[in-house]
């Protein structure tokens, strides 16, 4: 089989060519723009473009399938040719549904949680020796690649994501995967440059419920208010399965599930966390995984990239990075570290860096969402709105769209970066989050002033 790949840099769709590349695959690929990590993985299975651009003449008649990026656009040069040639293209859900579609298909829906519950499982059904297939949104511990495809599986668990599928399929890509077993982990707006008003996002994991397929399941968090009225009205015939918080403890700083009267310690927290982990309990008992064996794995896992990821840490300060970008996600994600670590001050930043999180429309959405911090900071890069090529707006704004007055407001990441370094840090907790970059600024070199 011949593959293409347009738009191959892709978080997804690089790791994808590697999925194929090591299936045997001949596989190419193109792309205007590419970073890191897409440039070293590709350059270390060869499958990194000579150069950056479109180049409709690599699209031939000896392709078997096209496979096309969400970052390009229609009228892509190379899109275009393959469609003159009449191709095979596929969005990748599409080429993920192709390939497992014998298979049993875990898909795990939601607003916040996915990737980690994805993990989760992951994780537990790798120590437990079992063979699956997976699809999922970050680079995790213990496994090479975000995607791995083989012909041996029988199971694929697979992240899927509300966002839409390609420039010439705007269906939501967890609309493609026809799941067996699906897992939301809660509804509450984002993308708004897609779905203008919260109604018809909600219709979205409406449709993903109705696309389980006959005798399958749905595994729900019954704790979403919005997302237990959708299922309550939903007239699927599917086995419908709620899930809540676990019955746990803190200690000394570390969260412990209890089950049975027995503690299981672990290395995560947050009650998102404790959610999150029950959703991926109920999926691994549906692959054969008791409760006892799940619980006994779960305590090694350490968490997915980004996802409260602990920078460093000494007996009175911790140092955290987390992808929280969204209301809902920025609120759980500040509880949780409020929780665990209830008598230290704790400094919370947010880069607005999506454009959901920078429209004018939405920012409101953000009210209370960082009432349970001491000192609050919103970043947005001077430079983000100038990229897309929107109006920017004054620190009042800002303050009025998160009701706090003493939010503490920085467009110039070195400027952000000198107030950071000169935080007390004694007794307190500095959680940083951003689906960005912070405009440059190196967390790993501020974390080693802090913690040497």
């Amino acid at each position: 089989m011949r593959i293409h790949f347009i738009a191959i840099g892709g978080s997804a769709m690089h790791n994808m060519a590697i999925a194929l590349h090591k299936k045997g695959f001949k596989v190419t690929g193109s792309d205007d723009v590419l970073f890191e990590p897409s440039v070293s993985r590709l350059s270390r299975y060869g499958l990194l473009p000579e150069d950056n651009g479109w180049f409709p003449g690599k699209i031939t008649t000896d392709i078997d399938a096209i496979i096309l990026g969400m970052h390009a656009r229609a009228d892509n040069p190379e899109l275009q040719k393959a469609q003159e040639l009449g191709l095979k293209i596929y969005s990748y859900p599409e080429y993920i549904y192709e390939h497992s579609k014998n298979k049993l298909r875990v898909v795990i829906g939601g607003s916040h949680g996915k990737t980690t519950i994805t993990s989760m499982i992951l994780h537990v059904l790798k120590n437990s020796g079992k063979e699956f297939d997976y699809l999922v949104g970050a680079q995790l511990e213990g496994f090479d690649t975000m995607v791995k495809l083989t012909n041996e599986a029988q199971v694929i668990v697979i992240e899927g994501d509300e966002y839409l599928s390609s420039a010439i399929d705007r269906k939501p890509k967890f609309h493609l995967y026809k799941a067996n077993i699906g897992v939301i982990s809660g509804i509450a707006w984002d993308h708004i440059n897609v779905f203008p008003t919260f109604e018809n996002y909600v219709d979205q994991f409406r449709v993903f419920i109705e696309t389980i397929q006959p005798n399958g399941k749905l595994i729900y968090s019954e704790t979403d208010e919005v997302l237990n009225d959708l299922v309550k009205k939903d007239q699927s015939k599917v086995e419908k399965i709620p899930y809540h918080l676990p019955d746990y403890n803190i200690k000394n700083g570390i969260t412990n599930i209890i089950n049975n009267k027995k503690e299981y310690p672990l290395l995560v927290f947050g009650e998102h966390n404790l959610l999150n982990i029950e959703a991926a309990r109920l999926v691994c008992g549906s692959l054969g995984i008791n409760s006892e064996d799940f619980y006994t794995q779960i305590t090694t896992f350490k968490g997915a990239a980004r996802r409260l990821e602990l920078m460093g840490k000494n007996e009175s300060s911790s140092f955290f990075k987390d992808f929280a970008h969204s209301p809902s996600k920025l609120k759980a994600t500040i509880h949780a570290v409020r929780s665990q670590f209830p008598d230290r001050r704790l400094v919370a930043c947010i880069e607005l860096h999506t454009f959901s999180s920078l429209n004018k429309d939405f920012l409101n959405e953000y009210a209370h969402a960082m009432d349970q911090a001491d000192v609050v900071i919103v970043f947005i890069d001077k430079k983000t709105f100038e990229q897309k090529k929107m109006e920017p707006y004054p620190a009042e704004t800002v303050k009025d769209a998160f009701s706090r007055n003493d939010l503490m407001f920085y467009n110039d990441p070195s400027v952000l970066e000198e107030y950071l370094e000169n935080i007390e840090i004694d007794n307190t907790n500095l959680l940083m989050m951003s689906s960005g970059n912070f405009g440059g600024i190196d967390l790993q070199k501020l974390s080693k002033k802090y913690y040497k």
